[in-house]
Order: C-alpha cells, then structure tokens, then sequence
C-alpha cells in the first residue's frame, strides 16, 4: 500500500509548491489519498499489504497501475497542462512596436532621391483598459481549477473502473471454483452409479443422465472459463497491460456489511469533484462575461517618435496617442453570448446533480437488494442446501433416493452458491461505483451480514 500512495503522491498535483496550493488543492490532495486508501482496504487481509504472493495480483496493486498507466488520466495531465499555459499566457503584457517611416523621397525635383527625405524612427506602447488583464487571468485561474477538478473525477472512475473490473475477475475464480465442486461432486456419484447398475438397482439409462448432466456443467464451466478470461483483459487494459500479466486476483469477495443511510451518501454531494467543478467553471463564465463587457473599452495606443529632415539636418520629436472609437461595434453579441453561457452553466450543474443522484441511488439500492439477498441466502438457502445435498447423497448409496433427486439437489447447491456470488459482486460493485463517485470509504464494514 506504500508504494501505491508513494507513486500517487509524486504526481504533479502533490508535487506543487505548498505555498501554490489553494484550499481546493488541499482538498484533493486528501481525498485521493482516502479513495486510494479506502479501495486498497476494501479486499486486503492484513498480510496482503505487506507481501503478494508471487503472480498474483491484488485490488491495491491493480489500482497502483490503473492510476499510472491510464491515458485518460494522462491527457486530464495534459489539459491542466494546457490551461496553465493560458493563464501564463492571459497575464502577458503586449509588446511595445518599433516602426520606421521614410517620407518625401524618391520623388521628383527637390524630393529626387534622399534629399528632401523624413525619416521617423517610432515606438509605441498598447495600454489596455485597466481591468481587461486581471479578468483575463482570473479565467485562466479558473479553467486550471476546473481542469484540476476534472482530473479528480476521472481519476476517481478510473478507480472505481479498476475496482469493479478486479471484482469481476474474482467473481470468475470463484465461478470456476463453484463449477469444479460440483464436476466433483458428479466424477463422485459415477463409480456408485455404476455399482448400482451392475447390481441391478438402477437402470443403465441412469448412467446416461448422469452423465449428460456432467456434460452440461463442463459446458457450463468452458462459458465461465471464457467470462473470466474476459474479465482478466479488461482488468488488464485499464492497467495498461495488452495481454494479462498475472497468475491470479487475491482478495475476500465475502467480506460484506451493511450501507449507512442514504441520506449519509447524500450529505456531502455538492462537495463531489464532479460538482465542485461547476464552481469553478462558473468562475471561468463570469470572467468572461466581464471580458465581453470591457472589450468595447477602448485601449490606448501611445507612442514617442524621433524624426530626422534630411533637406535641413535638423531632428524632432513626435508623440502620439490613438483611441478606438466603439461606435460600430459594441459587443453586443459577445455580450449576449457569454451571458448564455453562464446561464447554461446552471443548467448543466442541475443536469449533472440530478444524473449523480440518480447513479448514486442506482447504486444505493442495488446493494442494499444484495445485503438483503445475501443474508438470506447465509442464514436460510446455504444452509438448507448444504444439508439436503448431504442427505440425499448420503441416502442414494443406500437406495432411499432416486439419481433424479441427487442431481436435483446438486443442481440446487451449485445454483445457490452463484445466486451469492451474483449478490456478493453485485454489493462490491455497487461499493466501488459509490465510492468512485463520492471520493471517500463508503462505510460498510462496520457491521458483517452472517
């Protein structure tokens, strides 16, 4: 887990000077290092964060490499990038002009040749209205913040990406696994079978049945085979792996809890990364409406020239001061334009808001449906089943059961164990979904369902 944060943090938003740190700066910095945390802790045994078993591959290292070899997360490097050279670029004060002027030469008569020429040697200075650049570089400020938080929203997906994607590949481990206990359970029933038939007990078509029902788990464990190999490439991708590069995913799908309320996911929305942004893409919006309404202010144009009259060898000065005149063109639809803009900006935060409320209920409810169905899957189903298949397995040896009701119930076992390995990926995935939106641990392991 030290190498994950030790990685992250050389990163360029915590190799910043402290000094250059605004307070949102701070506060990214603390909530990534708690999602990175959070995620890290949320399948690792203690052992785990101090050594890996050698080719395997846990939930803390695959997010380490998620969050490093992402290229999403590096073009978000390269808009921050991108908008910090605008502000550099906002805040740069014009360049004076040098100009050269010859007149009354190369004419006729008295102005034949350089005679009579005039030559001026002139430089200028462009003085903006007073406030234009300070707007202009309160923009830049806010886009690089808006990019900053956007960075902090797509890193925090790709987390929760990584996340779901590594519950994947153990859900499919532990699909082949289930799979395998009952090609097991079936290779067991055969040599019985068998001694069956040849006492007479049982038909041979019984065999026949037994053995198309091993067939059909073999088929069913090459679709699970496939799924998990899958599973492992989309793993890797975000990793920025082409092909797999490990032996297995460790980590304890079983470890559930119980969700605090809804309302406790609720409290702190419009602190997310995915909404704060909107602040400061509405600073960026006022600062531009400002602009838009200072553009028709006109700049001043001023300028100190040395002319030199060839016909008399004599030198002057000139100096000179030019004013546009907004007669024509008063950015009225500049104006009108920015004004859109800052008004969409409210929209687009409501339309954000109200799409993160809905993924997070989305979410919400899914996994407390799998606590629900978890629960009573551990107290009630296992339990009934783990007890039936032993009876009626331990009874067909004896002749009190038919092969259709041991298949029945071995069918019914291996049926339950993946009805929980459905709920128990759909509660860590509806964990990791929250989590990756709310930035934070999302709490649920305070209290195990048993």
């Amino acid at each position: 887990m030290l190498s994950v944060l030790l990685d992250f943090l050389s990163g360029p938003l915590f190799t910043l000077p402290l000094a250059k740190r605004g307070k949102w700066q701070r506060r990214l910095c603390l909530r990534s290092v708690g999602v990175l945390a959070s995620v890290a802790l949320v399948l690792s045994a203690p052992g785990e964060l101090l050594a890996e078993p050698s080719g395997s591959l846990s939930l803390s290292k695959a997010a380490q490499r998620a969050i490093l070899a992402n290229p999403r997360l590096a073009a978000a490097d390269t808009e921050i990038a991108i908008a910090a050279g605008k502000r550099i670029q906002a805040g740069a004060i014009p360049n004076p002009e040098l100009s050269t002027e010859l007149d009354n030469a190369f004419g006729s008569r008295q102005y034949r040749g350089l005679r009579s020429a005039e030559t001026t040697l002139e430089l200028s200075q462009l003085f903006e209205f007073r406030r234009k650049r300070a707007t202009r570089v309160a923009a830049g400020t806010a886009e690089v913040e808006g990019a900053y938080w956007q960075l902090e929203a797509l890193r925090l997906e790709v987390l929760s990406e990584t996340a779901a994607a590594f519950f994947s590949v153990l859900a499919g481990q532990r699909r082949l696994e289930i799979l395998d206990n009952q090609i097991a359970s079936l290779d067991r029933l055969t040599p019985l079978l068998q001694r069956r038939v040849e006492a007479g007990a049982s038909s041979p078509g019984e065999v026949a049945r037994a053995q198309l029902a091993n067939d059909l788990v073999h088929a069913d464990r090459e679709r699970a085979k496939a799924a998990l190999a899958v599973a492992r490439r989309e793993l890797s991708a975000l990793m920025g792996a082409n092909n797999p590069d490990f032996a297995r995913a460790v980590g304890d799908l079983t470890r559930v809890g119980r969700p605090p309320p809804f309302q406790t996911v609720l409290a702190a929305i419009d602190t997310l990364p995915q909404l704060v942004r909107w602040t400061a893409v509405r600073a960026q919006r006022d600062a531009e409406l400002i602009l838009a309404r200072l553009k028709p202010y006109p700049d001043i144009k001023a300028g100190v020239a040395w002319r030199h009259f060839s016909e008399t060898n004599d030198n002057a000065v000139r100096l000179g001061i030019s004013i546009p005149l907004p007669i024509f063109d008063r950015n009225l639809g500049g104006i009108a334009e920015a004004e859109a803009s800052l008004a969409k900006v409210e929209a687009d935060r409501a339309t954000a808001r109200i799409a993160l409320i809905l993924t997070l209920g989305r979410a919400y409810e899914t996994l407390a449906g799998a606590v629900r169905e978890i629960d009573i899957l551990r107290t009630a189903a296992i339990p009934n089943a783990r007890r039936a298949a032993e009876a009626i397995e331990s009874g067909y040896s004896q002749g009190r059961f038919t092969l259709l009701e041991v298949l029945d119930v071995q069918n019914a076992s291996t049926q339950t164990a993946l009805r929980e390995l459905e709920a128990l990926t759909s509660f860590h995935t509806s964990v990791a979904t929250i989590e990756g939106l709310t930035g934070s641990p999302f709490g649920v392991k305070q209290a195990r369902v048993k």
